[in-house]
Order: C-alpha cells, then structure tokens, then sequence
C-alpha cells in the first residue's frame, strides 16, 4: 500500500514540475518573440496602435503564452493517458474522450499567442479578460488530469 502512495506522489511530483519546466519556457519563449509582435495593417487593425497600452500587451502576451502553453501540455498528457487507457479498455466512452481531448488540443494550438503573432494579428482590446478563459480551461484540465491519473 505504501509502495502505490509513493509511485503516485512521484507521478504526481513528476506532473507538477513538468508543469512549472513548460510554464518557464513558454515564460522565456513569449519574452523572446515580442519584439517580432507588430500589428497587422488594415483590414485586421480596428484599433489604432496608439490606444494599445504596450506595458498591458507585454503582461497578457506572457501570461496567455504561459497558460496555453501549459495547457497544451496537460491535453498532450490527457491524451496519451486516454489513448493507453483505450489500449487496455477498448471503451467507447474513452474514444469520445480523446475526441474531446484532441478537438481542445487543435483549440489551444490555433488560439496560442504564438500562432496568432506568427500570423501577424494582435492580443490586443481584452485586457484581463483575454485571460479568464485559458486560465478556467486550466482548471478544468487539471480536474480531469487529476481523475484520470487516479483512477
């Protein structure tokens, strides 16, 4: 019994600085590529630049490339977890969640800040607001994360 309480707290120790690894790097990643974040030209730039306070966009550039990045790496394990557990199960039930756990993945892909900088739009006019979501996706990852592991 002893031994399975220290292979789930090693798991889950594991988990926990995997987390915090992916949330620094994204951390460093954002910091490095937002001197290459320019806004677009018409027609994508309803809001003139000179509206957009830069200390704001640097704050939730960071912070959003942070909680995408680390929710991605919570559905990337969310769906090797399903994907084994399928393996085993052969459960209909475990299809429809690698279902959901890959449709979000494609989610958290496409609405990275990365991949909209790259494309040249902007994270601009939300303010906190464009935080709300990825951090309640996060806590809803975690829930899921935290019964798939144990059980």
């Amino acid at each position: 019994m002893e031994k399975q309480m220290n292979k789930k707290s090693s798991i889950w120790l594991l988990i926990v600085v995997g987390l915090i690894v992916v949330a620094a790097l994204a951390a460093v990643w954002a910091i490095g590529t937002l001197q290459f974040f320019n806004p677009p030209s018409f027609p994508f730039n309803p809001i003139p630049p000179t509206q957009i306070n830069p200390a704001d966009l640097e704050l939730y550039y960071i912070a959003r490339a942070v909680l995408s990045t680390v929710n991605i790496a919570l559905l990337v394990f969310l769906i090797s977890t399903y994907a084994a557990l399928y393996s085993k199960t052969r459960s209909e039930f475990t299809i429809g969640l690698l279902i959901f756990a890959s449709v979000f993945l494609m989610k958290d892909i496409l609405s990275s800040p990365f991949v909209i900088g790259a494309f040249r739009f902007q994270l601009a006019g939300l303010g906190p607001f464009a935080l709300i979501e990825p951090l309640l996706e996060l806590l809803a990852l975690s829930v899921l994360l935290y019964l798939s592991v144990k059980y």
